[in-house]
Formats: structure tokens, C-alpha cells, sequence
């Protein structure tokens, strides 16, 4: 049991598919932050798109 634990691990470990996509998170979401800094107007408008995304990322993840 531990060492399938253990192999499980070690391939999550080095498996870097998904780095791409948390990069790429990070930097729309730097961006967001920043807009919202400069551009305060859109402020709101960047929240309701952020939430709706969680939303639907909260539903994908239920499934």
C-alpha cells in the first residue's frame, strides 16, 4: 500500500502538464489586480468575472 502511495507521489512530483496552466492563471490574475489598481472603474466588473469563474470552476470539480 505505501509503495503505491509512494509511486503515486513521485509521478504527481514530476508530472508538470498542468504548470502551464496555473502560470497562466497567475498571470491573468496579476493582471486583474493590477487593472484594478490603475483603472479602478473596472474593479467590479473584474470581481464578477473572477467569481463566476470560481463558480463554474466549482461546479466542473463536482462532477
Amino acid at each position: 500500500m505505501m509503495m503505491r502511495l509512494y509511486a503515486r507521489i513521485s509521478v504527481l512530483a514530476t508530472d508538470d502538464r498542468a504548470q502551464d496552466l496555473v502560470e497562466y492563471s497567475l498571470l491573468a490574475g496579476f493582471i486583474a489586480v493590477a487593472g484594478g489598481a490603475f483603472i479602478p472603474d473596472i474593479t467590479e466588473s473584474v470581481s464578477v468575472i473572477f467569481s463566476r469563474v470560481t463558480s463554474l470552476l466549482d461546479k466542473w470539480s463536482a462532477a
